[in-house]
This record gives structure tokens, sequence and C-alpha cells, in this order.
């Protein structure tokens, strides 16, 4: 399993959408992959859970966090091999320790806390909690939202990981994002 966690080397900037729940993190790498005609990866953790709702009307526990982890770089490393220009990334293992943390009293698995801070990424686009929260099956800290984007800030602080606060509506943060990759993209070249 530890080397499905393993981040596989590739020649595309990496960038990564981060920040709780709710804050338009979907939205925008979807539409970041859109106008940069690249590739997106989803949140694997989403559709993994609401399954196991479906199934189980259960919630996320400890034991899910490395099959979502691995889940999730095996989705990440594969897609990764489909572009040579920008990866889009809807959420990293960093994000996974950051949730496990939160929920189960400040732990998160060895292998996790591992790999969530050997793989690296060019660039983290922090999301802010100036959008409306959205309620579905699986988010349920609608009164936890500065706390939560606290933890975030606070752990790419912690790491030292290149992060942009992105706030304000759709457009603002997309015009904002694209500038940010245009410069790592005219960097690369």
């Amino acid at each position: 399993m530890e080397k499905n966690l393993k981040q596989q080397p590739s020649n595309c900037i990496k960038v990564v959408l981060f920040g709780p729940e709710s804050t338009g993190k979907t939205t925008l790498s979807r539409h970041l992959a859109r106008y940069y005609n690249s590739v997106w990866v989803p949140e694997y953790a989403r559709e993994y859970l609401q399954n196991k709702w479906n199934e189980e009307r259960k919630t996320c526990e400890p034991k899910d966090l490395l099959p979502i982890a691995e889940g999730q770089m095996l989705l990440e490393n594969k897609l990764a091999k489909k572009t040579d220009t920008v990866l889009i990334c809807d959420t990293d293992l960093l994000e996974t320790k950051v949730y496990s943390e939160a929920y189960y009293i400040g732990s998160c698995d060895p292998i996790l806390e591992k790999h969530a801070l050997e793989n690296s990424y060019d660039l983290y686009f922090l999301t802010y909690i100036d959008t409306p929260w959205e309620a579905d099956d699986l988010r349920d800290k609608p009164d936890e939202r500065e706390a939560m984007f606290k933890a975030f800030e606070n752990t790419l602080i912690k790491y030292r990981r290149p992060y942009v606060l992105l706030k304000g509506d759709k457009k603002e943060r997309l015009e904002l994002a694209v500038k940010h990759i245009d410069n790592l993209l005219k960097n690369k070249l």
C-alpha cells in the first residue's frame, strides 16, 4: 500500500486547491482545467465517502483515510501522465492529513502523514470561507468554517508550502489563480 501513496515523477506543474469544505475548490479546479485545456484530478474522497454513505449511512472513520489517500494518489499519478503543462488537483494528501487531525483528536496515521509531507506541488491555492455554505450528505461543519480555515492555513505555513489565498467571487478567484499559474508556466520554459 505504501508505494501507492508515493507521488510519481512528472513533467507537469502541479497545483492544488486547498481549504475547508464548501469553499469552491471543485468548481474552481474544474474551471482551471478547462481554461488550460488540461487535466483535472477530482477529489477521490468525495466518491468514496458518498458511496459509503449511500450503502451504509456511515460517515468517514479513521480506517477510511488510508484507502482514500491511496485512491487519491493512484488517480493523481495516472492523470499526471496525460499532461506536460499543468495538472489541477482538487485536493492532495496534506488536505487529508488536516481533516484527519481535525476529526480524530489531532492524530494522523504515520504512513499518511509521511507521504502527505513528502509529496510536493508547485503551488497551493488556499480557498477562503467567503463563499456561501452548501450542505450535502458529507459536509458537516458549517459552524466551524473559521477554525477549519485556520487549520488549513496553519498547515501550509508550518510545512512551508507555497500558497496564494483566494478570496472573492468565482471570477476574481479564477483571474488570480490564472495569473499565478501563467507565471509558473512562463518560468518553466
